[in-house]
């Protein structure tokens, strides 16, 4: 894919981002939990394993060389799974309080699964010539 690397970096910065929206509300404690913010919960801060794979994978995806390729795999693919870990932590319900998914959560989810698949994609000038300066 021709632009494979920028999009890999959007999603990056969108997983990032996500980390600071608020991803689910339980209703019955009036709590809202984002990856940093989950006061009164058990959580502890899940998004920092997000955001510090998510930096090391968007300073990967602009390095043009082929062991930032291969790299970024790992990091996107842990990431990956960091984010559904989280996804099934923060939203399954605990002690009879079920929690509201809000949208940052499935943009979590969303921009990790995008930069896991761009990550896995080389772009076509990759394929035709090899990657140069490896």
């Amino acid at each position: 894919m021709k632009y494979s690397n920028q999009v890999g970096a959007v999603a990056s910065l969108l997983v990032i981002i996500s980390c600071f929206l608020t991803w689910v509300i339980i209703p019955g404690l009036n709590i809202h939990v984002t990856g940093f913010s989950t006061e009164g919960t058990g959580f502890g801060k899940p998004g920092i394993m997000n955001v510090f794979m998510s930096a090391i994978s968007l300073v990967l995806f602009l390095v043009p060389k082929l062991w930032a390729k291969k790299t970024n795999l790992f990091f996107a693919g842990f990431n990956l799974a960091w984010a559904f870990r989280n996804y099934i932590l923060v939203s399954t319900c605990h002690g009879g309080d079920c929690p509201s998914r809000q949208w940052g959560l499935y943009l979590l989810l969303g921009a990790s699964l995008i930069q896991m698949v761009m990550a896995a994609l080389p772009r076509e000038s990759d394929i035709k010539t090899g990657i140069s300066g490896s």
